[in-house]
């Protein structure tokens, strides 16, 4: 294929799926970042690009000298500054459609470890509410707990929701094997035709529910029952094969 030429330059396809790989790549670091601290950081870093750029035109050979000498701790840096920004970049990246249908990232392990943790909160009557993520984005919910980023563990999600722990009250957020949030505020409820009889971690999980396709835990401190809300629907009385088999058909995990 002949090249294009413009002007002097010449532009091939190659040229093409470059520039718009690093926009694609550029618009995704945005929407990651936008609304935080760290667009105020890119910006420095940005100022910090272009006088190291005008020092080699201008042949600046001091300053020259000391930019060469602290390139490589640049890239250390960025890594450490920008490390929250990018985990949750690939986690974006991660969780997009064409990639899932190619990974697998919802083990059967995970769904095991977070039933057996739901099972041994309702023996000891804790009380819980575990929001377990599917489609739906839940950064605006997630703001109102306490970020964990921990991986999860059946002894961890129990020892959370103990009373002496003070995470206990309200949700924790899990998001493929890693618990994201803790103490976290769910909205509740809007059904009028609820049973006025349910408290209030029954209808936080339908809140969610409703307004997200969240599927959500959610164990009795009074009674110890176990149920699940999806689709502002509740299904209760599970134990831990129901409890099993209902993720598992929510996950798609056979």
């Amino acid at each position: 294929m002949e090249p294009f030429q413009i002007g002097f330059l010449e532009f091939t396809l190659r040229d093409f799926v470059d520039i718009s790989l690093v926009s694609f790549l550029l618009y995704k670091l945005y929407q990651v970042m936008r609304g935080t601290r760290a667009v105020q950081m890119i910006a420095g870093l940005v100022l910090i690009v272009l006088i190291s750029f005008f020092v080699e035109v201008f042949e600046m050979s001091g300053m020259s000298w000391i930019i060469r000498n602290i390139r490589t701790v640049w890239i250390i840096l960025f890594v450490i500054i920008f490390q929250p920004e990018l985990r949750r970049l690939l986690i974006h990246i991660g969780q997009s459609r064409f990639l899932r249908s190619f990974v697998k990232f919802r083990e059967y392990k995970v769904l095991e470890t977070i039933a057996s943790a739901a099972c041994e909160i309702s023996q000891k009557r804790y009380g819980g509410l575990i929001v377990m993520v599917r489609e739906t984005g839940m950064r605006a919910i997630a703001e109102s707990g306490v970020s964990l980023q921990a991986k999860v563990s059946e002894s961890l999600i129990v020892s959370i929701f103990s009373p002496r722990s003070p995470l206990h009250d309200g949700a924790i957020i899990i998001n493929e094997d890693l618990i994201e949030v803790a103490k976290c505020i769910l909205p509740l409820t809007q059904n009028p035709n609820i049973d006025p009889a349910l408290g209030t971690r029954h209808q936080a999980a339908l809140g969610v529910s409703e307004e997200t396709d969240a599927v959500v835990i959610v164990v009795s401190e009074e009674t110890g029952k176990i149920s699940v809300a999806q689709s502002g629907k509740l299904i209760s009385g599970l134990d831990y094969k129901s409890l099993i088999n209902i993720l598992s058909k929510s996950f798609q995990i056979s």
